[in-house]
């Protein structure tokens, strides 16, 4: 006999109703994860390809689109964040460079992290990305201004697709997201405090 089968009839809702919540947070947590790799592999919601710095390029073409920008916070997020450029008309195939600016008007640092999107959807795939400050977690000291560059370019297969082929414009967009300080960033100030201490004594 099986330890199911001696369970009163309570105790077997009870146990299946923790297993269905374990299993629901279990996927909820795989979710996003999944998510994004389904949207990096397909393209799926705009997401852009990468590109390894350094890389052969495609070859430049003499068509053009026009690449617009875009910049966002969340909720919450209390810098300042724009676009220095708002677009660009750019050859398929060549590379190119934008950059966009963040000002932090507090007097406490942040860190944050950028979310991004390519409208329209199928040009996401198309739309490859060398080098960008959305890669990593970005810290602003009170009152910090900074550039932040993206160095992107249109693949040439974007002409292949016939669900992108004739996009005329191509919008990249940027959230900027509250995050954690990272973890050493309090060693890290105390030993620059110490260094500037002892340079001014």
């Amino acid at each position: 006999m099986t330890r199911w089968s001696q369970m009163s009839p309570n105790s077997r809702v009870v146990a299946s109703t923790v297993a269905v919540v374990l299993g629901m947070g279990s996927l909820g947590w795989a979710a996003v994860p999944l998510y994004d790799l389904f949207c990096r592999v397909t393209g799926y919601g705009g997401t852009t390809a990468r590109a390894e710095a350094g890389a052969n390029g495609p070859t430049v073409l003499d068509q053009q689109v026009l690449v617009r920008f875009d910049a966002s916070r969340e909720r919450g997020m209390p810098w300042e964040f724009r676009p220095e450029q708002t677009s660009m008309r750019v050859n398929i195939g060549a590379t190119n460079l934008a950059f966009y600016e963040a000002h932090n008007p507090t007097d406490e640092p942040i860190a944050g992290t950028a979310s991004f999107n390519v409208a329209p959807y199928p040009a996401g795939p198309h739309f490859v990305k060398i080098d960008c400050f959305c890669f990593e977690e970005q810290v602003l000291e009170p009152g910090q201004t900074i550039a932040m560059p993206v160095t992107f370019y249109v693949d040439p297969e974007i002409l292949d697709d016939p669900e992108a082929k004739g996009i005329p414009e191509i919008t990249l967009s940027y959230t900027f997201h509250v995050t954690d300080l990272p973890a050493d960033y309090a060693a890290l100030n105390e030993g620059a405090d110490a260094d500037t201490a002892r340079t001014t004594n």
